[in-house]
């Protein structure tokens, strides 16, 4: 049949297709996302026919085992998981140049192979011997583990599904290029091409595969959205790579729960779990500081205690500056308001700098509490105390209202030292079992305010 070479237009955010280019993708609404690519296409009508018996079973005939789950023997990442790696599931690993994610999935590889899993390492970044410059930090590997430095996607394909090993990473899906697709690697349609030709071999095969993928300077994977919805699971590996901190962070998971995270901290010998995230991030806490609070928020199941800083000065110009890190910009100014309004403090004429110590992103609603404390505490200059905790909504009204799982987050409080927690009135039911802990009920921020 012949071939005949055409010119398409495609949109590097959503993959979505053009015969010409366009300022703005239709579908995404994003600006000057379109690439030109050139596709090969064939000029016969081909009709397709079954090769073979389709089987239909009824979904009651279907057997699963929970136990299939494949553990990596690295608890913060089994977590993010749902409890391991599942079987013929496509996952994407993606996060800042440096990040760790190739340390991350090394260490992978390393455990793995200890307990006798074949895996497969593909780099199509490194060579081999660079690979092992960084696995010598790490310490010694088994001969279950294979490196193999390739970039074309049909030889790795023959390599797969000769050796059939049960996991296999890729590092990265940008290097990988298919011979029958004529356009650059990177580009939308190699990637998309490369993500299903993986799809089909972790399907039908059964064999888990780990995609690393690059993140454009916005934070998301580069390459079409469509390689997201394509793999079952996407992860994200966060933190200041200038920090010695990681957290690892699930944002689809067909397999489990997208609200765990995992805490790493970034070693000489690679990743090292941290086990009490939230003592690690209270480390180095001020003593009778005023502006300066410890608030609780839930990750998943976990409860994570952090420090919330406020700075609120007279401002010297007749726009006042507000300055969030670690939090909603919007948020703050929302909450300013209310204590402007309810309070009656005039914070109209100050700056206010609020930061969650620590460089850790946090925007659950039940940090409101610790947000508005911080910031009266640094305009009236006045310490809260060291061993005070606080955590609970705040409306516009000026009324704390009910967070989820208060009881984990006392419990968690008192683990760490702390002798008094102040939470929603609402939520007092819930934590009565806790002893050992003050627990200060409160209806308002007003009523927060005068009790400290």
């Amino acid at each position: 049949m012949a071939k005949a070479k055409k010119t398409m237009f495609f949109c590097q955010n959503c993959g979505h297709e053009e015969s010409k280019w366009l300022g703005q993708c239709p579908m995404c609404k994003e600006w000057n996302t379109f690439v030109e690519e050139k596709i090969t296409t064939g000029n016969g009508v081909s009709v397709s026919r079954l090769s073979k018996e389709v089987e239909i079973v009824p979904l009651s005939s279907v057997k699963t085992d929970s136990e299939d789950r494949v553990r990596t023997q690295i608890e913060e990442l089994d977590r993010v998981l749902g409890g391991g790696i599942v079987p013929g599931a496509l996952l994407l690993v993606g996060g800042d140049p440096g990040i760790g994610k190739s340390t991350l999935l090394l260490q992978v590889c390393q455990r793995l192979a200890k307990a006798h899993h074949s895996v497969l390492y593909i780099s199509g970044e490194e060579s081999l011997k660079q690979i092992k410059l960084r696995a010598m930090r790490m310490g010694e590997f088994t001969d279950d583990l294979s490196l193999l430095c390739e970039t074309n996607l049909n030889t790795i394909r023959s390599v797969i599904e000769q050796r059939k090993p049960e996991v296999v990473i890729i590092d990265s899906i940008q290097t990988m290029y298919s011979e029958e697709v004529n356009s650059a690697p990177g580009s939308v349609s190699q990637v998309r091409e490369s993500t299903n030709v993986l799809m089909q071999l972790a399907k039908g095969l059964n064999i888990s595969i780990f995609i690393v993928g690059h993140v454009t300077k916005e934070g998301t994977v580069a390459g079409p959205r469509v390689l997201e919805h394509m793999v079952d699971t996407v992860l994200y590996f966060e933190g200041d790579r200038h920090a010695s901190y990681r957290i690892l962070r699930g944002v689809k998971n067909r397999f489990g729960s997208t609200n765990e995270i995992g805490v790493f901290e970034m070693r000489q010998s690679g990743l090292a779990e941290v086990k009490n995230p939230s003592e690690f991030m209270l480390n180095g806490k001020p003593e009778n500081a005023s502006g300066s609070i410890v608030a609780c928020s839930m990750e998943g199941t976990r409860p994570i205690l952090i420090e919330i800083q406020a700075l609120v000065c007279q401002s010297n110009f007749g726009l006042p500056r507000r300055t969030a890190a670690g939090t909603d910009y919007n948020r703050v100014n929302l909450l300013m308001a209310v204590l402007e309004k309810r309070i009656g403090l005039p914070l109209s004429n100050y700056d206010a700098y609020v930061n969650i110590a620590g460089g850790i992103k946090m925007n659950e609603p039940a940090i409101d509490l610790g947000l508005v404390l911080a910031i009266v505490s640094s305009y009236k200059n006045k310490p809260v105390g060291d061993t005070v905790i606080a955590f609970g909504e705040v409306g516009l009204s000026g009324e704390v209202r009910a967070v989820n799982m208060p009881e984990q987050r006392v419990t968690e409080a008192k683990k760490l030292g702390f002798s008094t927690c102040i939470i929603p009135k609402v939520c007092m039911d819930s934590v009565k079992g806790v002893e050992g802990i003050e627990i200060i009920p409160v209806r308002s921020v007003n009523e927060a305010i005068q009790l400290l």
